[in-house]
């Protein structure tokens, strides 16, 4: 299979490091569950989008972002067992160097930078499963759509959707296996 695999907030947590740094610059204590909705600005009232969004282009902001545990092992085994594995990420042009050379390739090791895919269009990327935390990534793809569960993402319907809804990444590899075998 080609498989298809968002970065943020599905194989690092982005979400965590982010919070931490708006909490840190401008003393909030927001938490991961606060977020509800897809847009970060909700979260926090008085804040503007702009110092928002900022946060990840400011110099090392990507070293403080840890991988979520069981991604690299998952990966390695999908790679291990003949599936192609594409890193699909809607990363802006001013943090690309950064967040791959400081997060990607720091603990996925054993990816190539051929191997990744940087588009802010994921439908138009073609691969038998996509695995991301953005509903709108999954949406009207034509891929098998598994949406892996994030604070904002929690009350949406994945199945009513047509999507397969993870928790973690020994979910995923429990649904990739099922697909393979089918």
């Amino acid at each position: 299979m080609t498989i298809l695999v968002d970065m943020d907030d599905t194989i690092e947590q982005l979400l965590k490091a982010w919070l931490r740094a708006v909490n840190e610059q401008y003393h909030r204590n927001t938490a991961c569950d606060d977020v509800t909705s897809w847009d970060l600005t909700a979260a926090y009232p008085g804040l503007t989008r702009e110092q928002i969004y900022a946060i990840p282009s400011q110099p090392g902001f990507w070293k403080t972002v840890d991988p979520i545990p069981g991604a690299a092992e998952a990966l390695q085994r999908l790679m291990a067992a003949g599936h192609e594995v594409y890193i699909v990420t809607a990363t802006t042009f001013d943090t690309v160097s950064e967040k791959m050379n400081d997060l990607l390739f720091r603990y996925f090791p054993f990816l190539s930078p051929e191997q990744v895919i940087i588009t802010s269009n994921k439908q138009m990327i073609r691969g038998d499963v996509l695995i991301d935390d953005g509903i709108h990534n999954l949406e009207g793809g034509d891929y098998v759509k598994i949406l892996m569960t994030a604070p904002y993402n929690r009350s949406y319907d994945a199945e009513a959707n047509g999507m397969i809804r993870v928790n973690n990444w020994a979910e995923i590899e429990e649904v990739l296996l099922r697909l393979t075998r089918s």
